[in-house]
């Protein structure tokens, strides 16, 4: 017999999203965020601005790429994260050129830093992820107002 005064167990839920050796990763990675985070968030425009910033900087920044996205529902936040194949060597930062207004780059991580609650990179153990929490409620444009 099931003891109903037991604690409900917790397990997110994680999607998957394939992105190596697409030529335009972009679009695929934004799709799906719109398509698993609607109804479950007030709005997805904040997280699909966060995987654009770091699938781009994959694109960008590394020899092969994004390898995939993967987008966890965890409680009360929203993590995603852009796995590649490189190692973590440092090189993932905040630009000191996003300061700069005439700067024509080095924005990216500065908007996600703004937009989560935290972001890091991690070690796999085929490269590394860059990752971004992100809350479930409200969207940064409401925090920032306060309501």
């Amino acid at each position: 017999m099931l003891n109903d005064s037991s604690p409900a167990v917790h397990s997110p839920h994680t999607h998957w999203v394939p992105l190596a050796g697409r030529r335009e990763p972009l679009g695929p990675a934004r799709d799906r965020v719109r398509d698993v985070l609607a109804g479950v968030v007030p709005s997805v425009d904040d997280a699909v601005l966060v995987v654009s910033e770091l699938v781009g900087n994959a694109v960008r920044h590394t020899t092969g790429g994004p390898d995939c996205l993967t987008i966890t529902i965890d409680g009360d936040q929203i993590v995603v994260s852009v796995h590649d194949p490189e190692p973590d060597d440092g090189r993932v930062h905040l630009s000191e050129t996003a300061a700069d207004p005439l700067a024509e780059s080095g924005r990216g991580l500065w908007l996600v830093q703004s937009l989560a609650r935290r972001w890091y990179v991690e070690t796999t153990a085929v490269g590394k992820a860059v990752v971004a929490v992100l809350p479930r409620g409200k969207t940064a444009v409401s925090r920032a107002a306060g309501s």
